[in-house]
């Protein structure tokens, strides 16, 4: 950490852990160096840098969020926290209007649903190209048995198949790459459900008018 004056001049510097004990640290050396009226440029305010911002809004200070300064190049290629720090108060005294933090609280619930969710949906999709890619180059006689059926059928299927002790090696292998594959499709679906109902409910709290919309949804 950095505290700069109004000007961009450094007063001091400071290091400390990123947990509780560092952010009163934080405070206390903000106390003794900037004392009063002050403004905290907080860089990854919504991710690595959230605790912080978490408790100094709690203690009613002004926070900013600044992107990662863009660090000139050097022959070393060093790396100095304490000089990104300076180069984050400094670009934060060059703007008329700093992003503020995302606000917590039902924006962030909303938030870490919905990233959940996407991440299970895409995951889905991945395993489906998977199941698909499995079936084409499988045995005939494994073809043969999902020849015809919708993607939905292949899947349960595929799920529900059983060990085949007296097939070969390669047909076994095959029919235990479908199986596990269907059923972590089966699992993906499941969960992207669970999330969509819970993203439903917390909706439904927070602006009810929203799903009452034509074409929007939670």
């Amino acid at each position: 950490m950095a505290a700069v004056t109004n000007l961009g001049g450094v007063l001091a510097k400071t290091t400390t852990s990123a947990d509780a004990a560092g952010y009163q640290q934080l405070l206390g050396f903000a106390d003794r160096h900037v004392p009063g009226r002050r403004l905290w440029a907080v860089q990854g305010a919504g991710s690595f840098g959230a605790g912080l911002t978490t408790v100094l809004q709690h203690y009613g200070e002004r926070v900013v969020e600044v992107g990662r300064p863009k660090r000139p190049a050097s022959r070393s290629g060093a790396k100095s926290d304490a000089l990104d720090a300076v180069r984050a108060a400094r670009e934060v005294l060059g703007h008329d209007r700093p992003a503020s933090p995302r606000r917590r609280g039902e924006r962030e619930a909303l938030r870490v649903l919905l990233t959940t969710r996407r991440s299970a949906t895409l995951a889905r999709v991945a395993a489906i190209g998977q199941l698909k890619a499995l079936i084409v180059g499988a045995a005939e006689e494994l073809r043969a048995e999902l020849r015809g059926r919708s993607t939905t059928r292949q899947i349960q299927h595929c799920a529900s198949l059983r060990e085949r002790p007296t097939r070969s090696l390669e047909h076994r292998a095959t029919v235990h790459a479908l199986r596990v594959t269907a059923q972590r499709i089966q699992s993906l679906a499941a969960e992207a459900d669970q999330l969509q109902a819970e993203l439903t409910r917390l909706v439904g709290a927070i602006a009810p008018w929203l799903l009452e919309v034509p074409g929007v949804g939670p």
